[in-house]
């Protein structure tokens, strides 16, 4: 099943309060019996709703049956990670994988020194052509306050925004 079309019929659509304008597309139940669900535009996690955009990886642990999502963040700061516990999750860890790739526009790693270097992200809304939101990832070693990495960081960041079209 596509993890964009509608449930199938006869499986009851569970109560989850979803942004005006939004449809649920996927669900599963969590340990507690929460609902966690995905919709075209974001991920729905007890208390938490996310923008696909801000999703930075989904990882599924099918031994433990946990989804852990790590949000976008900030260099040097932790990121947000939240992991629910799946009972069946079907569909959903589809609909996940999708959205989340189609909300990088661009991905590139450039070297630096030897194999280290930084990876530059372009991401928006998998459903907009708006703006994008610009990502840089350190490899571990990289020093991102170092003048001579800032220089080829910028220059990196300057040619990939020069190869991406916004409508």
């Amino acid at each position: 099943m596509s993890p964009l079309r509608p449930p199938r019929l006869g499986r009851e659509q569970p109560d989850l309060a979803v942004a005006p304008g939004e449809k649920l597309l996927a669900w599963a139940t969590d340990a507690e019996g929460a609902v966690v669900g995905g919709t075209r535009d974001a991920l729905y996690l007890p208390g938490r709703r996310i923008p696909w955009e801000q999703v930075e990886a989904a990882d599924w642990d099918r031994d433990t049956s946990v989804l852990t999502v790590s949000e976008v963040g900030t260099w040097g700061q932790t990121r947000p990670q939240q992991s629910v516990t799946l009972d069946q999750p079907g569909s959903l860890l589809e609909l996940v994988r999708e959205r989340v790739t189609a909300s990088i526009v661009l991905q590139r790693h450039v070297a630096l020194r030897g194999r280290r270097g930084v990876r530059v992200v372009a991401r928006r809304a998998p459903h907009s052509t708006g703006e994008l939101a610009w990502f840089l990832e350190y490899d571990e070693g990289v020093d991102p306050d170092d003048p001579a990495v800032r220089t080829a960081v910028d220059e990196a960041l300057a040619a990939a925004r020069g190869e991406v079209v916004v409508d």
